[in-house]
């Protein structure tokens, strides 16, 4: 079948560019791998700090997906020189949806450009009615989207939180703007989702945009290389070993895996309640605690309170730094993950077949949390905000109740793995759509 996609150009030549943040590369060098696999020819345009995230793609297709490592300039206007990439040959630009202003690149070269969301279709939505109406929905304290299917309706501080600084006149902020907007305008939208999670808002976006060049390919993880290494800008093994040892000796669903993101840091007040209610639950964990600067460490900002490792040594374990969270969640051992719910880590929940317990803080956290929680329900909400402290004593009873409950949401949660599994299998709604993408950008060349 991948034969026949790209019969009539063997060879497409596709530009990928990934905005630069681990929820958003993680996901399109997932989807990157599967079009190597389905012999497109790739050039990964990258930043040098970035590079090595691309080591286990480069290694798995050193023949058709190569790096073009190119410095950023300090100021987000379009680089100088960015056109050579004509010289290039590409057929199609890839580009991370938080990157619109390629769209106007794309246009000056002629060549299509399909904006790549590595979240989720109702977010797609959500950000084309916020920006086509920032100023309306400022002053709103809550904002219904009567158009969208079911007419959800939001708090203002719950939507997602960029439109928030939005400043009218300000020359960066019209460019951010006017990037997000473009979005709307590019020759096809490739989404990390799948259908039996929210068929119903790809429907309406196909309606919208008034084309059936929407692609639902996730999620992408289920597809993509090796995950034990996945995020990882270094050597891993003797930490993934370490783990992985540590999970071997604990009974299956027993361990509430903790972590918030590559980006947030928890303040001293947030990681003592954190580290209380852990230690109350009386459940396994693994805590994943992101280091911060001397001076964010001076101040508390992620600080391991004194002496909970030790008096939490067999119960739980404390990584500092990176963790091999896809290869966590995967692991029998694991039955619950406490998350502030940004959409890469709640599509690796859902491939682990993990319940989750919600703690959105910002961006589309808040969004997401309501996905799982009210309309799913495989998780449970015991935090709400950046800058909110849990009860340590309530925490740790939701932690315990939550890993202890005989079915419910760890069942729904298992139901929505296998639908996962179903959709990336071959016949399946992800898979189907992958392959109709890549007959699409086989097409492109002709």
């Amino acid at each position: 079948m991948a034969a026949d996609a790209t019969r009539s150009n063997p060879h497409p030549h596709i530009l990928v560019f990934p905005y630069p943040a681990h929820g958003h590369m993680l996901a399109l060098l997932d989807l990157t791998h599967q079009l190597a696999l389905h012999g497109l020819t790739i050039t990964i345009l990258v930043t040098p700090k970035n590079l090595p995230f691309l080591s286990p793609l480069l290694s798995s297709h050193p023949s058709s997906i190569t790096s073009l490592v190119f410095p950023f300039p300090s100021h987000p206007l379009i680089p100088p020189g960015v056109e050579h990439v004509k010289d290039v040959g590409n057929i199609a630009v890839i580009s991370d949806f938080f990157l619109g202003w390629t769209q106007h690149l794309a246009t000056r070269l002629q060549i299509p450009r399909l904006a790549f969301f590595s979240t989720r279709a109702f977010l797609v939505s959500v950000f084309d009615y916020i920006w086509n109406n920032v100023e309306k929905v400022k002053s709103l304290s809550e904002v219904e989207f009567g158009h969208l299917p079911g007419s959800p309706v939001f708090k203002q501080e719950h939507l997602p939180s960029l439109f928030k600084l939005y400043k009218r006149s300000d020359p960066d902020w019209e460019f951010v703007k006017d990037g997000l907007l473009a979005n709307a305008k590019s020759w096809g939208y490739v989404l990390n989702s799948f259908d039996a999670l929210e068929g119903e808002y790809v429907q309406w976006l196909k309606t919208h945009v008034a084309h059936y060049r929407v692609f639902n390919v996730g999620p992408p993880s289920l597809i993509g290389p090796d995950v034990s290494d996945r995020g990882s800008s270094g050597s891993s093994s003797d930490l993934n070993d370490q783990v992985m040892t540590w999970l071997n000796q604990c009974p299956d669903g027993s361990v509430v895996y903790v972590c918030f993101g590559s980006q947030k840091l928890l303040r001293k007040e947030q990681m003592e309640a954190l580290a209380n209610g852990l230690e109350k639950s009386d459940t396994r964990f693994i805590w994943v605690v992101k280091p911060g600067t001397t001076q964010q460490h001076v101040e508390g900002f992620g600080v391991v309170p004194d002496g909970f490792e030790q008096r939490t040594a067999g119960q739980g374990l404390v990584i500092k730094g990176w963790a091999p969270q896809a290869l966590i969640l995967n692991h029998k051992a694991v039955g619950g993950f406490l998350s502030h719910c940004g959409w890469n880590s709640v599509s690796e929940a859902i491939v682990g077949g993990a319940m989750m317990l919600a703690w959105p803080m910002e961006a589309d956290q808040f969004l997401n949390a309501r996905l799982l929680v009210d309309d799913i329900g495989v998780c449970v909400r015991v935090c709400e905000g950046a800058d909110s402290v849990p009860n340590s004593d309530e925490l740790g009873r939701t932690i315990s109740e939550a890993m202890t409950e005989g079915g419910g949401m760890k069942t729904k949660a298992k139901d929505l793995k296998e639908k996962a599994f179903a959709a990336v299998s071959h016949g399946g709604c992800s898979m189907n759509d992958l392959v109709r993408f890549v007959k699409e950008l086989g097409q492109l060349g002709r």
